[in-house]
């Protein structure tokens, strides 16, 4: 794992952006080592922004696979790995183009809806500074742009109040890989990439600095 920048600016939350595409079973151990040493206060609380490898991941709330189409074996045979999670949520799909965010945080506020909601509201916050109109739907975890899905969002929370797994944006994500699941267990929306909702190019890099503004700004004391 390649670690491409390490900022330290705010005393209260690092923020570590790592290069290239990281598989999904090193990111889950990474998180997993990362809450450990939250808990016992030997880190401080952390936000980690990558793009994955092509993976399907099943969360807890799934009830069994059939959120995955035609199924694991056909999935793993488009290039993609597949993996059930310990993280909330149903089947989504993680790859280049999409902004994954692994928040390792201690909650000051302890209410799980909260932190969920403001999740949400800072992805909102990244969609308005370039002109879009997110909001989040009343029954379904994630932030929406019009009809469509552009972010996911599947959590956990541990011992401690320690957050980790976090939140997907679509950037430029290849949208096909969607259409062989459905995704987070919802079929009554699409899902959308932020350059297709403005119908232009958008650099990844430049678009990880408004999540980290956003975010620090909410979580950072």
């Amino acid at each position: 794992m390649d670690l491409k920048e390490k900022r330290a600016d705010i005393p209260s939350l690092e923020v570590r952006r790592l290069a290239g595409l990281t598989p999904y079973a090193e990111a889950w151990e990474m998180q997993r080592g990362m809450v450990r040493l939250r808990k016992r206060d030997e880190v401080p609380d952390t936000l980690f922004l990558l793009e994955h490898t092509p993976v399907f991941t099943v969360g807890r709330s799934a009830a069994d696979a059939s959120n995955l189409g035609a199924g694991e074996e056909y999935l793993k045979s488009l290039g993609a790995e597949v993996f059930w999670s310990d993280r909330g949520g149903d089947a989504t799909f993680h790859g280049p183009g999409q902004i994954v965010g692994y928040p390792i945080l201690r909650l000051k506020v302890r209410d799980t809806h909260k932190y969920l909601r403001d999740l949400e509201e800072t992805i909102i916050e990244v969609l308005a500074e370039y002109g879009l109109e997110g909001w989040h739907h009343p029954e379904y975890t994630g932030v929406w742009v019009g009809e469509k899905k552009i972010c996911a969002i599947g959590v956990k929370f541990s011992s401690g109040w320690i957050t980790s797994h976090g939140f997907a944006l679509n950037v430029s994500t290849d949208l096909s890989w969607f259409e062989r699941i459905t995704p987070c267990g919802i079929r009554e929306f699409g899902v959308t990439t932020l350059e297709r909702e403005l119908g232009r190019s958008v650099p990844l890099g430049e678009v990880e600095e408004k999540i980290i503004s956003c975010f620090t700004r909410r979580f950072a004391s």
